[in-house]
């Protein structure tokens, strides 16, 4: 039996796929717990224009990416944080520090999308990468400095 996934299901396909499964596992498995629909013409015309209303929106936000990535790609950004007589710094700064300095300046990022993996735990300078988008991505100057 011919059925569309309308979820990914592992071992079997992703969302849209076509595939060819015993009549009993579609029956009792794949259709009940809609994982999947029977493959009619109507269905796959459904799902195709599914398809390619998804492969729209994804285009626009890679083009949203891609024009943010433009305008922060290379942007510096000062974060001053207090320093002990020895010249260590207290605390650390974290992707919440860098997204409220880049709020600062303009730029709406979600914290997620800033590849710190560990907290910044020295004064320096800092090339950090944001992911934009899974193809687009920027990178930014993060200058760690004493607090006065």
């Amino acid at each position: 039996m011919k059925v569309i996934l309308v979820k990914d299901v592992e071992g079997w396909g992703s969302f849209g796929d076509t595939v060819e499964v015993k009549r009993g596992f579609a029956r009792n498995y794949l259709l009940p717990k809609g994982l999947a629909v029977e493959a009619t013409q109507e269905n796959i015309r459904h799902i195709q224009n599914l398809l390619t209303q998804k492969a729209r929106k994804l285009e626009k936000e890679k083009e949203r990416a891609v024009e943010l990535a433009k305008k922060i790609d290379g942007t510096q950004i000062e974060i001053s944080r207090p320093v002990g007589v020895t010249g260590k710094m207290y605390g650390s700064v974290t992707t919440a520090d860098i997204v409220e300095k880049l709020k600062e300046k303009g730029f709406d990022i979600d914290r997620k999308k800033v590849m710190l993996r560990n907290p910044i735990r020295n004064l320096g300078g800092y090339t950090i990468q944001l992911r934009l988008h899974p193809e687009v991505s920027a990178s930014i100057k993060v200058d760690v400095v004493p607090q006065e």
